[in-house]
């Protein structure tokens, strides 16, 4: 009775395992000479080529330290290979400018520190200050104040798309918490 083993399923569908099934399993073996651990990391056989290394994690490692991707080519293939591949991912620089500023701690975005300087603050001003610069160009540039002055006018437009865009940023962060 050696040969009797009990089953997992107990009668009910769902304690059975689930494609449990006792066929063997295909494991490819990694290309490096004598090593039978299972080959689960791929590796460009050569540079523009689609033939792929198979290695374990250990030997992966051990290629890629040694990978010269430019080795066997002269300076100008080199260049040009290098030209090809900055232009491949050019536009991904191109769009730098809609990531955050350079100045501040890097937790107000273009729009914020554009409206800033409107006012002349700095990165880390409060609402209270921003608050505070609006009210002053505003009682300098409101239309009641200079009827007919279009300059004032704009400035006026100028300083309340501004502080709209640092008041909305300032909702959201505090409802974000």
């Amino acid at each position: 009775m050696a040969g009797n083993r009990r089953k997992d399923n107990w009668g009910f569908p769902r304690w059975g395992s689930y494609e449990g099934g006792r066929e063997a399993q295909t494991v490819k073996l990694c290309d490096r000479h004598n090593c039978n651990e299972a080959g689960t990391c791929p590796a460009p056989k050569s540079p523009n080529n689609p033939d792929r290394w198979l290695f374990c994690e250990k030997h992966a490692a051990e290629y890629n330290r040694g990978w010269d991707y430019f080795e066997g080519l002269d300076k100008e293939e080199a260049a040009a290979r290098e030209a090809q591949e900055k232009s491949d991912y050019s536009g991904y620089k191109e769009t730098a400018h809609y990531g955050w500023m350079g100045s501040g701690d890097g937790s107000r975005s273009r729009d914020e520190m554009t409206a800033l300087d409107f006012f002349d603050l700095d990165s880390d001003a409060s609402m209270e200050d921003i608050k505070l610069a609006w009210r002053k160009i505003a009682k300098e540039t409101h239309p009641d104040v200079n009827p007919g002055n279009e300059e004032a006018a704009t400035k006026f437009q100028q300083g309340q798309a501004a502080f709209d865009v640092l008041k909305m940023a300032e909702e959201q962060r505090i409802w974000k918490g």
